[in-house]
């Protein structure tokens, strides 16, 4: 599966535009690949403002996020990394998301082992359903066979 940190950034930055907030982003700056001004780092981060007044040509893609900006008067190309987001939340008021670490899905390659089988959906019976066969009878209390709840369970 492909990482969920993209779509997330992607659709937290739309919201905080919506609701007429600044989004900032905080950076992992010690990642590979990170391009972003060294001389504002700090403990090993990066906090962006990349709101629409702040950067151009911003693109958050499912590898990085790319922008153009100015720091000092000098203008730059930032890469960041999808790895390296750490955070993305409202200048104003706090309010976003701090991402944890993503564990690496992996991509399914034809016949795997039964180790490494992945885990399948199925049903169960529920432990009240014992007379499923059982019709029910008139005037027998007004009770009804209870009726077959469907649940998931997963097998490894």
């Amino acid at each position: 599966m492909l990482s969920s940190r993209p779509y997330l950034a992607r659709g937290l930055y739309e919201w905080l535009l919506d609701n007429e907030q600044t989004p900032y982003i905080v950076v992992d700056a010690e990642q590979p690949g990170v391009s972003v001004p060294r001389q504002f780092v700090q403990n090993g981060q990066i906090v962006l403002n990349v709101g629409p007044t702040a950067v151009r040509d911003l693109q958050i893609e499912n590898d990085a996020i790319y922008f153009g900006a100015r720091f000092g008067g000098q203008p730059m190309q930032v890469v960041v990394p999808m790895p390296a987001l750490v955070a993305i939340y409202a200048k104003e008021n706090g309010v976003g998301m701090v991402f944890g670490h993503e564990p690496a899905m992996p991509m399914p390659q034809g016949e795997e082992s039964t180790a490494d089988a992945k885990p399948e959906l199925s049903s169960i019976d529920s432990p009240e359903r014992e007379s499923e066969g059982s019709a029910p009878e008139s005037g027998r209390e007004g009770k009804t066979p209870s009726r077959k709840r469907p649940s998931l369970r997963v097998i490894k």
